[in-house]
């Protein structure tokens, strides 16, 4: 990879890698962190990196550093250990993007990844897998997981009306 092609990089991923980032840990500061230290990291490695593996690689980068940034915070929360009963939520909303948002929130780091991957970000299971270093089939686990979560939480579609 040459530095023109580092730079090209840079101004086509990086805005993608900072929302998927922010999305996750709602840290601007801390986004911004970890895209530069992914950026960085390709620049240290940009000899064995293949120019049409960047993007890959940039996202399997953020995203393990998001991890153990998260790990290192001790802010890992685990939503399975508690009871179905505590994930209902039967408060009434009428702005649908700011329940998702909050139900998104609640989600283990996991999970959260995964779903906005797929959903917001419109990757393909084999995509995720090599971006995340899971399987295909943990993939379609923990998104399984997030939905069912999402579901429960939500209830009935009262909640929403």
């Amino acid at each position: 990879m040459t530095a023109e092609e580092y730079n090209d990089a840079v101004m086509m991923h990086s805005d993608g890698i900072y929302r998927f980032i922010l999305k996750n840990i709602r840290d601007e500061e801390r986004a911004r962190d970890i895209v530069q230290d992914s950026y960085e990291k390709l620049w240290l490695h940009h000899h064995q990196v293949n120019t049409d593996a960047v993007k890959s690689y940039l996202y399997s980068t953020a995203y393990h550093r998001l991890i153990d940034i998260v790990r290192k915070d001790s802010r890992l929360s685990r939503i399975g250990s508690q009871s179905s009963d505590e994930n209902i939520h039967s408060e009434q909303y009428t702005d649908l993007s700011e329940v998702l948002h909050q139900i998104i929130r609640l989600l283990p780091n996991d999970q959260r990844s995964v779903l906005m991957l797929r959903d917001y970000e419109g990757y393909s299971y084999k995509e995720i897998a090599g971006i995340t270093a899971l399987s295909e089939a943990q993939v379609k686990v923990y998104i399984y997981r997030a939905r069912v979560f999402m579901k429960n939480y939500i209830g009935k579609i009262d909640v929403l009306i």
